[in-house]
């Protein structure tokens, strides 16, 4: 998930992406029409980087907008498909490419995501030698897949207090963030956004959902002799909606089964490209065609009633599994729904 814009530091190019992306894409459309390449590109890339939108966000651009969804709930706006749709509905094809491209390599300058072309025993052999607490935090601004199978080449020994400290994360400055990127990445340049976010739980179970049984073993042992509550916190996370894109497409069926329509279209909301294929895999034909309807005229959905509505899909996986129907297994394992 990106990062929350502070509304007292937002720039005209995010207030006009929040403004934009609150209006839909239709009004957004027509906005482009009117500026000049430069202020799209400035725009489109701002708009790219946003999941949601706080009311403190909207504050900051509107407070007659600000009323209409006024609360703590943030609402999701999927920005990054936003601009694409608009961007292609409103300029030629090569200004939209070039706007695309321009968007995608500004977005790989954020700290630690040219990692994915590094060799990760390389990697993990070279920050092995660090205080677990450097560890942690590059763990915590890497893709949690490559930082899980770093995690598990860690030796024994540091895995619990590297995993820990990861969840004890706190915000990390911006300087030290990149300053450790730029030291990290020209160490590695042979093997080979901004602003550092906090580690935090669901950071840690991000990785720990992508290490080996063995590593997961040795991490929740030392995290429950240090805090039970936090062990508790951690099982319940482990399994997440996303989660299912690599479950059997039996299992999928059976889970369906017991998901009201609602709950799906508002699951689907924020999931992968890869998981809305995994779902409509599993669907009739018919039932296909109405959720992708019921997709394409949703409009903007408070972020609380899509967690709620992908929660409420979990535990119904739970509950058949509980009765003994299917088992679930955790990402990155061998194990599988049967």
């Amino acid at each position: 998930m990106a990062p929350v814009i502070d509304p007292e530091k937002m720039t005209g190019a995010q207030k006009a992406a929040v403004f934009m992306l609150a209006m839909g894409e239709a009004y957004a459309a027509k906005i482009f029409e009117r500026m000049n390449d430069q202020e799209i590109r400035a725009v489109a890339f701002e708009m790219s980087k946003i999941d949601f939108i706080t009311p403190g966000m909207l504050e900051a651009v509107s407070l007659d907008f600000v009323t209409r969804f006024e609360g703590e709930n943030n609402m999701v706006v999927e920005g990054n498909s936003f601009v694409k749709h608009v961007i292609s509905s409103s300029l030629d094809k090569e200004k939209a490419d070039a706007i695309f491209k321009d968007v995608e390599n500004r977005k790989r300058d954020m700290p630690f995501v040219w990692s994915r072309g590094v060799n990760v025993a390389t990697m993990a052999s070279y920050i092995e030698g660090e205080h677990p607490q450097t560890i942690a935090m590059v763990l915590a601004h890497m893709p949690s897949d490559i930082a899980s199978e770093i995690l598990m080449q860690v030796p024994d020994e540091k895995k619990g207090d590297i995993a820990l400290r990861v969840a004890k994360l706190g915000q990390i400055s911006e300087d030290v963030v990149r300053d450790v990127d730029r030291a990290l990445k020209d160490e590695l340049s042979g093997a080979v956004g901004p602003g550092g976010k906090a580690g935090g739980l669901q950071v840690l179970v991000d990785i720990i959902n992508g290490v080996d049984k063995a590593s997961e073993d040795i991490i929740m042992e030392f995290v429950e002799e240090d805090s039970s509550e936090m062990a508790n916190d951690i099982r319940n996370m482990m399994f997440v909606f996303e989660d299912m894109v690599s479950i059997d497409d039996r299992a999928m069926r059976e889970i369906l089964k017991k998901v009201e329509g609602q709950q799906l279209t508002y699951a689907l909301k924020t999931s992968t490209d890869e998981m809305k294929t995994k779902i409509f895999s599993n669907l009739s034909q018919r039932a296909g065609e109405m959720l992708k309807d019921d997709l394409d005229t949703m409009g903007p959905v408070r972020l609380a009633e899509v967690e709620e509505a992908q929660q409420a899909i979990v535990r119904a996986a739970k509950e058949l599994e509980a009765d003994g129907t299917i088992t679930l297994g955790g990402k990155g394992k061998d194990d599988v729904l049967v």
